[in-house]
């Protein structure tokens, strides 16, 4: 395994230099893509680097430890590879628009994959794209005239309910996704156990519902937008 093992002090792949040029026939941005893949496929819990040296091959497994150091500087770039097509959203229309646009598709981005909010809990921010869209939302702020430690808490309240609602929903699909039945069927059979009619609970589980998450992840977003002002703290 090469040196970049022993540069772990720091804790995360961004706080470490890339490894040199390299004739190994894989680029990072190849063992990043297969590693979205199987994420997709496998789960956070059924990820693992044998799992990736088997999915390259035989030839390709020393450059995946060549290019990546171990499993969590890895993780840390699939992240963040993620949240880069969530991107330059802004909408049209006043900051709250603005603001709306750039949290629906990053809201989209995580809950259509489970695995990636559950990463958001474990592996801190510090990725290119991760600051990107955060100062996506501190330029839309600005823009709306906040400053100081009101413009701080501003983009936390923001960005917290964001997270917050990625991994609360996304924690509800995956649980559907493990018993292998439909929403439908998982609604009906967990209903009465819970307290909740089956149709209630349907509803809330399925995104086209106007009770589904994406849903109720719009209709919270508007009560902070309609509660932030452009003003300092009292």
């Amino acid at each position: 395994m090469r040196a970049a093992d022993e540069r772990t002090a720091l804790g995360s792949v961004w706080l470490r230099t890339e490894a040199e040029a390299t004739r190994a026939p894989l680029t990072r941005e190849q063992i990043v893509a297969t590693a979205i893949e199987l994420l997709d496929r496998d789960g956070l819990d059924g990820f693992s680097m044998r799992k990736m040296a088997a999915e390259l091959g035989t030839a390709a497994t020393s450059a995946l430890y060549w290019r990546i150091a171990n499993k969590n500087d890895l993780l840390e770039l699939a992240i963040d590879e993620v949240l880069g097509t969530a991107l330059n959203q802004a909408g049209s229309g006043d900051w709250r628009d603005h603001l709306t646009a750039a949290c629906t598709a990053a809201y989209r981005v995580l809950w259509e994959r489970p695995w990636a909010p559950q990463l958001l809990a474990t592996h801190a921010g510090l990725g290119p794209n991760y600051q990107a869209f955060t100062d996506q939302l501190v330029s839309i702020l600005v823009g709306a005239r906040f400053k100081g430690e009101h413009l701080d808490s501003a983009v936390s309240a923001v960005f917290h309910y964001l997270v917050g609602s990625a991994v609360t929903d996304s924690a509800w699909s995956a649980m559907v996704r493990r018993s292998g039945l439909t929403e439908r069927q998982w609604a009906n059979e967990a209903g009465d156990q819970l307290g909740v009619g089956a149709e209630s609970l349907a509803a809330y589980l399925n995104r086209a519902n106007r009770a589904g998450p994406e849903a109720r992840f719009s209709a919270g977003l508007r009560v902070i937008l309609v509660g932030l002002r452009p003003r300092q703290l009292s």
